[in-house]
């Protein structure tokens, strides 16, 4: 498959993911013939004029949506790098309207990024919830759950996975360490001893990581997160797109697939890293996942404490099943909540969140069709 028939294909299923009809993508998409910055029928050059007409109806929302696509899979030339300003700058006036979402920037010793956030600084303080997408996504997608999530009871952040988007960050085997760097820096805005993490495919794999070292991190919820598998497999590597291995190696900053392949058996996680992960896992999968082996799930079911397993016929990251697949997300993450605030009420001494007994793990129930309940 050539470049642009892929970045096409790719887009289609991230558009959905956003919301965007299925039509209006593919008329888009439609108009794009190249992908040679300066062209005015390129991608990035059809998507950004696509969110200036969206801003100029004022729905900056919709606009968000076109620029994070005109800037896919990452900003590395002129044109993306205008859609990725455009992406942040529209969603900041978006969010001015709205009430009790603020932007956080931090400086790290490795670079920069920033959050949009709600539900700091409350008189109790709530429990963290930490949003992050994969090496495609940005900030933005995810940050219009922000009022619902406040409504929930939560201290939400929105954030990005090392480099990408605003995050300078390199993507490295250590990233997880950005995690503890922020629920460090918001100590005493939030309940950060009850942080949850909603880390989607690549940064899934960096909320396990964490949870393995940081107690903090008390429950994590993925979708199509890589484990070992994907880092280590050399009879998956060649079916991985060529716009995953492209985009790892923008992010990791190596310079040939040759390089990238010698440095990702380092991102994999050990069954050790696995067995010392003592907390919820609630884990989408796709049957039909073109970047995730299936492998994965089954070294969760092995070595985690407690990992449970929802299965979609789809691929990477279910986007036709986008409705389901939140509400099972969000189902098991009040769930959770409840869950503790009723253990306090019964035994007010024992510690909220506290891990499940061992041997708990195990994956849903199948119904029909191998969908679990």
């Amino acid at each position: 498959m050539d470049h642009l028939q892929e970045l096409k294909e790719f887009a289609s299923l991230h558009a959905r993911g956003q919301g965007m009809a299925p039509g209006h993508a593919a008329g888009v998409l439609a108009r794009i013939d190249n992908d040679t910055a300066g062209d005015p029928a390129s991608w990035a050059a059809v998507w950004t004029a696509e969110g200036t007409a969206a801003a100029g109806r004022g729905d900056l929302l919709d606009a968000c949506r076109h620029y994070a696509l005109a800037r896919f899979p990452y900003h590395a030339d002129d044109d993306r790098v205008l859609a990725q300003r455009l992406c942040v700058d529209t969603f900041d006036r978006w969010r001015k309207g709205q009430q009790g979402i603020e932007r956080l920037e931090f400086k790290h010793p490795d670079g920069t990024f920033s959050c949009w956030a709600s539900g700091l600084d409350a008189p109790r303080p709530r429990p963290l919830l930490v949003v992050m997408g994969g090496i495609v996504s940005v900030k933005e997608q995810w940050a219009p759950l922000l009022p619902v999530l406040r409504k929930l009871g939560f201290a939400t952040v929105v954030t990005e996975l090392p480099g990408v988007g605003e995050n300078t960050l390199p993507y490295a085997p250590d990233s997880w360490r950005m995690l503890t760097f922020l629920m460090d820096r918001l100590s005493g805005r939030a309940a950060v001893d009850d942080t949850s993490m909603l880390a989607l495919s690549f940064s899934g794999h960096l909320a396990l990581r964490a949870a393995a070292r940081d107690r903090r991190v008390r429950q994590i919820l993925t979708v199509g997160a890589p484990v070992s598998e994907f880092f280590c497999d050399p009879e998956w590597w060649p079916r991985v797109p060529g716009i995953t291995a492209d985009t790892l190696r923008r992010l990791t900053g190596v310079a040939t697939t040759a390089e990238l392949r010698a440095l990702l058996p380092r991102f994999a996680l050990t069954p050790q890293e696995l067995h010392a992960v003592r907390v919820p896992v609630r884990y989408v999968a796709s049957s039909r996942d073109e970047i995730i082996p299936a492998g994965e799930q089954d070294l969760l079911r092995r070595f985690a404490e407690d990992a449970r397993f929802k299965v979609f016929d789809d691929v990477h990251g279910s986007p036709a099943h986008l409705g389901a697949m939140r509400r099972w997300l969000f189902s098991s993450l009040l769930r959770r909540r409840l869950a503790e605030r009723v253990r306090a009420t019964i035994r007010p001494g024992r510690s909220v969140g506290s891990a499940r007994p061992a041997g708990s793990s195990r994956s849903d129930r199948p119904t029909r069709g191998g969908v679990p309940s």
